[in-house]
């Protein structure tokens, strides 16, 4: 039997089912610890321990979601081209996504038929993003 998510071969002690998916431990947890992008408490709780601790930027991020918003800040980027760029799983990409945009620091922005990750403000980057014909999401 085969982790449907990596590949991996599983033992018959090794075996999740998650959403009708055979998984290793690893992919399971992946897939079951979710975080919402779309979360007010989240977004709540992140906002309130950042103003209380001073943090501004990419100050109190982990070193990925450093890399993460520096990135973002630099250039316009699709989530594909992030998670080619950063080597992340899609979930854990997603995962990293939501954390930042609890603290308001990116969110999606469409133009067009594309989703690009932009920062929360622009202040602060070298370039920012077309707002031609952008929407918020």
């Amino acid at each position: 039997m085969r982790c449907q998510m990596c590949g991996r071969d599983l033992g018959e002690d090794d075996v999740y089912v998650h959403d009708g998916e055979t998984l290793c431990e690893d992919c399971y947890i992946e897939a079951s610890h979710r975080i919402r992008v779309c979360d007010p408490w989240g977004e709540y709780s992140a906002r309130t321990f950042r103003k209380m601790h001073g943090l501004k930027g990419d100050e109190g991020l982990t070193e990925i979601q450093k890399k993460l918003y520096n990135l973002v800040c630099s250039r316009k980027l699709t989530r594909e081209e992030l998670q080619a760029e950063l080597g992340l799983t899609p979930q854990k990409l997603e995962n990293e996504i939501a954390i930042l945009r609890h603290c308001q620091l990116v969110k999606g922005r469409r133009e067009g038929d594309k989703v690009y990750i932009v920062p929360w403000e622009y202040t602060g980057c070298d370039e920012a993003p077309s707002s031609e014909g952008a929407q918020r999401i």
